[in-house]
């Protein structure tokens, strides 16, 4: 397996990879065990498969952790994942650093718990000149609330419409300075982008498998990395 992905070319590696995180609950529910369980190995994975992704040549990952809409679900529930997503961003990210990876949070900080507020602060600023890597974690995001404050911000500014075109309107948005996504990912069975990076998608290749997160595993990836190899892209020509 490692052999016949190595002699893939190279250039055909995304450079920008997303993933829409799907399953962690039916995972959980289809074994009997408790939804909090199905969140911890889906939690897990993201740092098996993030690693893996470095490995491949990936250099931006960028990951749908948390949405807009998910503060509708149980207080447990949400206290649970605010308590992963702290976790991270005080232990995981020593490790981050020591690879050399940034870590960016993409989405509305206000509305988010003080304490990982003051965690996401300290994380990114740690990581901020790190080179090797990129991953975006996207926490209490919505697509269409990142173009709403894109165009707020814009109005701030005041922007005179005659300059507003798509490389000034990506200054404004949560993903400035990065490249647009190559490919997303999607597991769970669902075909949909869930408000997850609409601007960003515009390109995108999409690959969708029924695998749930917590059982997609590293031929997984590479099963969705030869697909995007053999995939012709002719962005609009």
């Amino acid at each position: 397996m490692k052999q016949k992905f190595t002699n893939l070319q190279r250039s055909k590696i995304p450079h920008h990879l997303a993933i829409i995180m799907d399953g962690n609950r039916r995972w959980a529910r289809e074994r009997g065990l408790p939804t909090l369980l199905g969140h911890k190995k889906g939690y897990e994975k993201v740092w098996e498969i993030g690693e893996v992704c470095l490995k491949r040549g990936i250099k931006i990952l960028t990951v749908y952790a948390f949405s807009t809409e998910n503060w509708r679900r149980s207080l447990k529930e949400v206290n649970y994942l605010m308590s992963l997503l702290k976790q991270a961003v005080t232990k995981e990210v020593v490790k981050l650093h020591q690879k050399g990876i940034k870590l960016q949070i993409l989405g509305r900080r206000e509305g988010l718990p003080q304490d990982l507020q003051k965690a996401i602060k300290k994380a990114v600023s740690l990581t901020r000149k790190n080179k090797k890597g990129i991953l975006n974690i996207a926490l209490n995001y919505g697509g269409k609330a990142e173009i709403i404050d894109a165009v707020k911000g814009i109005i701030k500014d005041k922007i005179s419409p005659s300059r507003i075109d798509e490389q000034l309107f990506e200054k404004y948005l949560y993903t400035r300075g990065l490249p647009p996504v190559d490919l997303l990912i999607r597991t769970g069975g669902e075909k949909r982008l869930s408000n997850f990076l609409p601007w960003q998608l515009a390109y995108a290749e999409l690959y969708f498998t029924k695998k749930y997160w917590p059982d997609f595993g590293i031929k997984d990836l590479d099963a969705a990395l030869k697909d995007f190899a053999s995939r012709e892209r002719r962005i609009g020509k």
